[in-house]
């Protein structure tokens, strides 16, 4: 493919995948694609649909997939700045995966390349050696077959989840980081108190909602409640203010989201609860796969993101549910006071990202292990851990270095893509911008 027709494939990509988002709102997609042209690695973030096009047609692949494996419950968007803490219902604090609006059901190795990939973009970005890139993304690799094939096999060699009673060196110092973090300090960062009552307070990109728009989020929270299981659903309910907010991150670009005050367990202030409903998308993996059994499974993309992180992760946040607004389907979840990302500019030495890399491989495993025939969803019904860990051991050397060879092959891919979209972005070839 010449750079010139690389160039007009990828503009057809991001056209088909968020023209109609750009109508809508062009500024917010400049504001975007400007975040997605400071790096390599921003615009793989930000470019989802272009590495599974790639996937479906250039770099498409069978290996290590059958049936079960092709349709295991899948992150979807599984790069290394995707991690993070998170407290689950019981109250524990978690390192692992913590965003999961790409999540879908698909072949559990197109997770594991979009992971790799990142690597060989971020050790690039760190001018690590290719040798040394080789090394990360084997250490990946053979710590999630290990953790799988544990995980596969019963007894106590699986590690788990990673916590506070586990981590060690990087993971431990994030999670201690978020054990610092408290409520009220959430709460002084996006509220103020006006005549002993608090508010949210009016910032960039955060707006104020007419009467009527207020009336029917209202509406929806309460779709909302009927979602939760009864023996978890929070008790605070009592809906205090509520503000639109625009401009969240790279991957919400042009997609409203409402954020809810709402009254804690107590009178006390310190103990008010802070929600988000968000319109949900549909996932870039989802128009890759053709199965009409996943598709027809899911109400709206509101329900497919509130069910794929139940699915996924553990003993989820109890707050995490779905519903419509204005006919369109929303999440909605906590935006939680204990959340901390792992900051990649804080790991540069081997011997820390060696660690890191293998502790994020053992989440995976964990995560693609997590929604199977053992869990409530009935989507996937089978043993995902069995039925990877089986195509993996005719050939797990093969695995491994089919990895590293795809991790180098689309670290350079992107690189050369995120030149190409620089240029056709600076000189207005994106169409609606």
């Amino acid at each position: 493919m010449s750079d010139q027709s690389r160039a007009d494939f990828i503009i057809d990509v991001l056209t088909r995948e968020f023209g109609d988002l750009i109508a809508v709102d062009p500024a917010a997609f400049r504001r975007k694609f400007r975040k997605m042209a400071a790096s390599p690695f921003a615009f793989y973030r930000g470019s989802a649909s272009l590495f599974y096009a790639d996937l479906t047609d250039a770099y498409a692949d069978a290996s290590f997939l059958d049936e079960r494996t092709s349709r295991v419950w899948i992150h979807g968007d599984l790069h290394a700045e995707n991690f993070g803490t998170y407290m689950n219902s019981s109250g524990q604090l978690v390192f692992n995966v913590n965003d999961f609006d790409e999540a879908y059901v698909g072949p559990f190795s197109w997770d594991l390349k979009r992971f790799s990939a990142s690597v060989a973009l971020i050790g690039y970005q760190k001018a690590l050696s290719d040798e040394d890139i080789s090394q990360l993304v084997t250490e990946f690799a053979r710590s999630y077959v290990t953790e799988l094939r544990a995980i596969a096999h019963g007894g106590d060699d699986a590690i788990g989840s990673i916590t506070l009673d586990n981590a060690a060196g990087v993971l431990r110092r994030v999670l201690q980081q978020a054990r610092l973090n408290t409520r009220i300090d959430l709460l002084n960062t996006q509220t103020t108190i006006d005549d002993y009552e608090r508010r949210f307070t009016l910032a960039d990109g955060v707006f104020e909602v007419d009467e009527t728009t207020g009336a029917a989020v209202r509406e929806a929270f309460d779709r909302y409640l009927d979602t939760l299981p009864t023996a978890t659903r929070p008790g605070a309910t009592n809906i205090k203010d509520i503000k639109l907010r625009k401009g969240v991150g790279i991957g919400s670009a042009g997609l409203p989201s409402y954020n809810l005050l709402l009254e804690g367990h107590t009178q006390a202030l310190e103990n008010d609860v802070v929600i988000y409903m968000k319109q949900a998308q549909v996932p870039a993996v989802a128009r890759w796969i053709d199965d009409d059994r996943v598709r027809s499974y899911f109400k709206h993309q509101g329900h497919r993101t509130a069910e794929s992180q139940h699915a996924l992760q553990a003993h989820a946040d109890s707050w995490v549910g779905y519903t419509t607004l204005e006919g369109v389907g929303q999440l909605v979840a906590e935006v939680s006071p204990y959340a901390a990302d792992l900051d990649w500019s804080d790991v540069n030495e081997p011997d820390e990202l060696h660690g890191v890399i293998a502790d994020l491989g053992r989440a995976v495993a964990r995560m693609h292990s997590v929604a199977d025939d053992e869990s409530s969803h009935d989507l996937v019904d089978f043993s995902t851990e069995e039925a990877i860990v089986a195509e993996i051991d005719k050939d797990e050397t093969g695995f491994v270095q089919h990895l590293v060879d795809f991790a180098h092959r689309y670290g350079d891919q992107a690189r050369e893509d995120h030149q190409d979209f620089v240029d056709v972005f600076r000189n207005g070839r994106l169409p609606g911008l």
